[in-house]
């Protein structure tokens, strides 16, 4: 059976789709190829024929996040409303930290979902997660663009973000879930306010 060229690429990002949901629920290490591959309707066999490691998917998946994630389908969305580039970081500190962003595992960003994982995964996860983490800054430095210490206020607000959520999902104190989530949002938003 012969299929169109498009078949491929659509069948890997199936695989890719599976293994973010995956590993986002289960981890790296606790997650199979065969795992993967059923859950994406395929045979073990067809892993090959797209990745030549679990490794290589992995990565895969840690970088797809960039448009699959909340905020990229958001400003899909409403991309002619947020040509401020201050509204933009707004927007992604407020749907980083939201409950709705919490409450959905199967979206959950690697940087908080993932982050032992990713450090002891090897080279190619860790320069896709290094790539969120950059682009992830690269949108609080565009919106604090001329401010004498805006790297250090970038860096700063994506270390709120991520660590907000990393310990809202290790508790099981609702409360604390929240409070930490509104004491992160407050500092972060407070770091885009410049006299």
């Amino acid at each position: 059976m012969s299929y169109r060229p498009e078949h491929a690429v659509q069948t890997r990002a199936r695989v890719i789709e599976s293994a973010r949901r995956l590993f986002n629920r289960h981890g790296f290490e606790q997650v199979t190829i065969d795992q993967i591959m059923a859950d994406a309707g395929l045979t073990r066999g067809a892993f090959y024929h797209h990745f030549r490691s679990k490794s290589e998917l992995y990565a895969a998946a840690v970088a797809s996040f960039a448009t699959c994630n909340p905020f990229a389908i958001r400003t899909a969305d409403d991309a002619d409303k947020l040509r401020d580039p201050r509204a933009l970081a707004r927007m992604l500190v407020e749907l980083y930290l939201s409950d709705e962003t919490l409450a959905n595992i199967d979206l959950h960003c690697p940087l908080y979902a993932l982050p032992s994982d990713v450090a002891r995964a090897g080279l190619e996860p860790q320069e896709a997660y290094t790539s969120l983490i950059r682009g992830m800054g690269h949108i609080y430095r565009t919106a604090l663009k001329g401010v004498r210490d805006a790297p250090r206020r970038a860096e700063a607000m994506v270390a709120l973000c991520v660590g907000g959520m990393v310990l809202a999902r290790t508790t099981n104190d609702p409360e604390l879930r929240r409070s930490l989530r509104a004491s992160a949002r407050h500092q972060a938003l407070a770091l885009l306010k410049v006299e």
